[in-house]
């Protein structure tokens, strides 16, 4: 606001002293009248007597003001322009130094017991055998692992509780002159099948498969007669005759 005053008092001395110059009266002994062309070049006629100072006549010429010397005060802040676009992106920078290696964590929580399920059984037969029949289940005596008792020694037969993946193997004790023909069943079907030729000597055989069972599955070994007569042998002070199984993965692992 000072800087602006200060040009306007400027101004008006500069109005004052041309107004008093154009006011004076001049010398007639030793100031003539300006002197104006009549035409102008292309001869037309120039400005008329009117428009001519005039002896002993006040003239007032129009001043010139300098625009560029009146500044105005500082105005208000303009409002935020928008955003403009994104740039491009840079070039990917080098791979910083490793940093240094942070605090050991504390332990976790304990975790829940892994809830582990088991069926295994081992059982064995003390006397020898003779089937008589078509078919004869190969019953047991002799028990030496029977986990939550899934395996029934009377009859011979697994009953499945956990489906999944079993493995079962039987062994043998075959019979001088006899033949030796069962089967590892799996509910009403014969999976595996061990067999002997009757010989001269008696030799020790063995069968094993994996099985997936269902929940209330069955499995069993039984006895085939054909035209010869079948026979297993055992003895009260030996064990010749075993079946065994256990539970390779439960079905819902």
């Amino acid at each position: 606001m000072l800087s602006m005053g200060v040009h306007l008092d400027l101004l008006v001395l500069v109005l004052v002293m041309l107004t008093c110059d154009g006011t004076s009266k001049p010398d007639s002994a030793t100031t003539s009248p300006p002197c104006f062309r009549c035409c102008d070049a292309n001869g037309e006629d120039g400005p008329g007597v009117d428009d001519q100072p005039v002896a002993g006549k006040a003239f007032h010429p129009v001043p010139e003001i300098e625009i560029s010397i009146i500044k105005g005060g500082k105005g208000h802040k303009g409002d935020r322009g928008s955003p403009g676009k994104r740039g491009f992106s840079g070039p990917i920078g080098i791979i910083g130094p490793t940093g240094l290696s942070g605090q050991k964590g504390s332990n976790g929580l304990p975790g829940e017991n892994c809830k582990v399920r088991y069926s295994a059984f081992s059982v064995a037969r003390r006397t020898e055998i003779h089937s008589d029949d078509y078919f004869t289940p190969l019953g047991f005596d002799t028990e030496f692992v029977n986990t939550d008792g899934h395996f029934n020694v009377f009859t011979g037969r697994l009953f499945c509780y956990i489906p999944g993946i079993y493995y079962f193997n039987v062994n043998v004790h075959t019979w001088n002159s006899k033949e030796t023909y069962l089967h590892i069943m799996h509910n009403d079907e014969a999976t595996v099948v061990l067999y002997a030729q009757p010989g001269e000597r008696s030799i020790m055989q063995s069968q094993s498969v994996l099985l997936e069972l269902k929940e209330r599955d069955e499995v069993w070994v039984r006895l085939y007669k054909r035209s010869r007569e079948n026979a297993l042998y055992s003895d009260d002070v030996d064990t010749y005759i075993t079946f065994n199984g256990f539970l390779v993965k439960p079905s819902s692992i």
